[in-house]
């Protein structure tokens, strides 16, 4: 049975989680540098494995498969909840008690890295969306490996776009927002469009300065003070002082989902998650009244890229099977296989392939997104610098502050925070 909890929820709470984690939490781990191998050893012994939400009472059942392919081999998963788990993991490595491997937060890597081994040689990652990748690096050593993706991308109502005169998707700034403008005057809704605000609004936003070739850190210093990104923000602005979008918008739970079937604001940017929400809110039909596509360019279409990772730590005591087990858990039939049991989109690139994920047309925006997606720095100082680009977008979005100022001080709380 398909369990319909998205990814995107667990990136939302990986976000809202990792505020509590002052440094770098795994500070008493090795941080293996050299990596080992796999190798060509049965699989044996027990394994220990944690997991977050829906992932965790979803694996239990899964991950028989593996037992039946290696008799032998036990996988004891410890279902974690969302909000216990950063400090459950602290506490387990400041304690030497991790288990053999857990699933990792993909903003999470930087913060635990020095207590996760190196990914084996002999593993491949071939295939794998280069933006969840970059997730695992630090110090340029794979910390772990992708397991399911997530990104960012454009949902809009097929009906009412095409009553205000759009058959196709927009594809520049300037469509987008030309769109969203007519939905308004010739389509009847009360705003154009909704754009990410309140909390995790400017890493739900990057996708603005990213496509405007924005680069957040060089690998020395933040770099966020840029003409580039003056203009990616106050084309954001641009929305709210134009009225077509609602800078007083109702961002409670649901409100969102609500306003887009209720047809008043007809367009918004969010994860993979919301197909079913609004299929499900929607009812008989509605599915055929919208559908999703690709960011709008500017230099470029590039998204975030979330999701989680599968990461082995350095004090297990059966290494080598346990990436065996993530091996497996990462070959495009079992990611596959996953997507159908928990809604998960697949890391591997060749899973996509499988008719579930290929029939789908509202799916097929991700796929196309995650190519050219990116993940957030991996630094331990991310989360810091994120809250206070919430509150500097709090503010642009009101009118309280230019862009031009609003960075000037991000850049400032930036530079005091470092690079972690």
């Amino acid at each position: 049975m398909k369990i319909t909890r998205w990814s995107a929820v667990a990136v939302v709470a990986v976000a809202a989680i990792a505020l509590t984690g002052c440094g770098r939490a795994s500070d008493t781990g090795s941080g293996a540098a050299e990596a080992s191998t796999i190798g060509d050893a049965k699989a044996e012994g027990t394994l220990t494995m944690w997991a977050m939400g829906a992932e965790g009472e979803a694996l239990p059942e899964f991950v028989k498969q593996f037992e039946e392919a290696n008799p032998g081999v036990t996988v004891d998963v410890t279902p974690v909840p969302w909000d216990a788990a950063y400090s459950k993991f602290q506490t387990a490595i400041a304690g030497g008690n991790t288990p053999d491997l857990a699933m990792v937060g993909s903003t999470w890597m930087a913060d635990f890295g020095d207590a996760l081994q190196t990914v084996p040689t002999d593993l491949s990652t071939d295939g794998i969306f280069p933006g969840a990748l970059d997730s695992t690096m630090i110090d340029d050593r794979a910390t772990g490996v992708p397991w399911y993706v997530d990104t960012r991308v454009l949902y809009y109502r097929t009906d009412i776009a095409a009553q205000a005169g759009w058959n196709q998707a927009p594809t520049t700034w300037d469509e987008l927002k030309q769109m969203a403008a007519d939905m308004q005057s010739k389509g009847g809704a009360q705003y154009g469009m909704r754009l990410p605000a309140g909390n995790d609004s400017f890493q739900g936003n990057l996708w603005m300065p990213w496509s405007n070739g924005v680069a957040l850190e060089n690998g020395s210093e933040w770099t966020l003070d840029t003409p580039e990104a003056v203009e990616a923000y106050e084309y954001y602005q641009s929305f709210y002082t134009d009225g077509v979008a609602n800078p007083a918008a109702d961002r409670s739970a649901g409100a969102q989902e609500a306003d887009f079937v209720a047809g008043s604001t007809p367009m918004l940017i969010d994860g993979p998650f919301l197909i079913g929400q609004l299929e499900e809110l929607g009812g008989e039909g509605f599915s055929d009244k919208f559908t999703t596509a690709v960011l709008p360019t500017k230099e470029s279409s590039t998204s975030f890229s979330g999701g989680a990772n599968l990461a082995v730590f350095d004090d297990s005591d059966n290494a080598a099977t346990a990436w065996k087990l993530v091996q497996w858990l990462t070959e495009p039939e079992t990611q596959a296989s996953w997507y159908a049991a928990t809604g998960d989109l697949p890391a591997v690139q060749d899973a996509w392939k499988d008719d579930a994920l290929a029939s789908s047309s509202t799916l097929a925006a991700f796929g196309t997104q995650l190519e050219t997606a990116k993940s957030v720095p991996a630094t331990t100082t991310w989360v810091q610098v994120a809250a206070a680009g919430d509150a500097m977008l709090e503010k642009i979005r009101l009118g309280q502050q230019s862009p031009a100022d609003g960075l000037k001080e991000l850049q400032a709380t930036a530079d005091q925070l470092g690079l972690g």
